[in-house]
């Protein structure tokens, strides 16, 4: 049974898988720790050999990695996390944008060059959909898609690439958009690595913040989006 805009499930569901991502990202660095202590390994041990003790290179290598394998579909989220584990809140924050901001170049890029007929084939009417959706204001309206807190990341990407809107502004908008989940998990993955309690409660009362950001803006704009951003993709 499917459930409409106004269903309490459209705010619910995003909520609770958000809060699972967060706690289960905060069990896997509580498990390699306690496997450090153990002397089995040391959670911090491979990425400092292989990114953290790297410099520039190290940093080119998870920008790189966190695009490729978000424009695939991977949760942006683990990324971001990851950068704010390793590099900090701020750096982790900037660098986990510029990672998520390559992978939709490489999503919108390839559907628009490689991929048209499969991506038309795969979505249907819902291409024209997110066209005219798009097309009236590409950068606002994809900051206005990267805030809601239902739909697919790649799915989104995919359709925008094979629209007839310019890649730029729709490529900056979603930058800006992805901006507030980027600095909740980069926040959050800083205060896991330095243990603060602190950290970790504003990460997660800002992802609150932003889930009913996100709610409220596909509740306003719910009748030009129902088309564009559907959960279950």
């Amino acid at each position: 049974m499917s459930s409409g805009p106004d269903s309490p499930r459209l705010a619910l569901k995003p909520l609770l898988k958000g809060l699972a991502m967060l706690a289960l990202m905060g069990l896997a660095v509580a498990a390699l720790r306690w496997a450090g202590e153990q002397g089995v390994l040391s959670d911090r041990q491979w990425f400092d050999a292989h990114l953290r003790n790297h410099g520039l290179s190290g940093v080119l290598l998870y920008v790189g990695v966190t695009g490729l394998l978000t424009a695939l579909g991977m949760p942006r989220q683990f990324f971001c996390f990851i950068g704010g584990y390793l590099y900090g809140f701020w750096a982790g924050t900037l660098l986990g944008t510029l990672g998520s901001t390559l992978g939709c170049m490489l999503a919108v890029g390839f559907a628009r060059f490689f991929a048209r007929d499969f991506v038309a084939h795969r979505f249907g009417r819902r291409v024209a959909k997110v066209d005219a959706f798009l097309r009236r204001d590409p950068l606002r309206m994809a900051l206005i898609i990267r805030f809601f807190p239902v739909g697919s990341n790649l799915a989104t990407n995919l359709l925008a690439g094979v629209s007839s809107i310019p890649v730029r502004p729709f490529v900056l908008g979603s930058s800006l958009g992805y901006l507030p989940q980027t600095v909740v998990f980069a926040l959050f993955g800083s205060g896991v690595n330095v243990s603060s309690t602190a950290q970790i409660v504003l990460s997660v009362a800002l992802f609150l913040a932003a889930t009913a950001l996100g709610v409220g803006m596909y509740r306003r704009f719910r009748a030009e989006a129902a088309g564009v951003v559907e959960d279950g993709d």
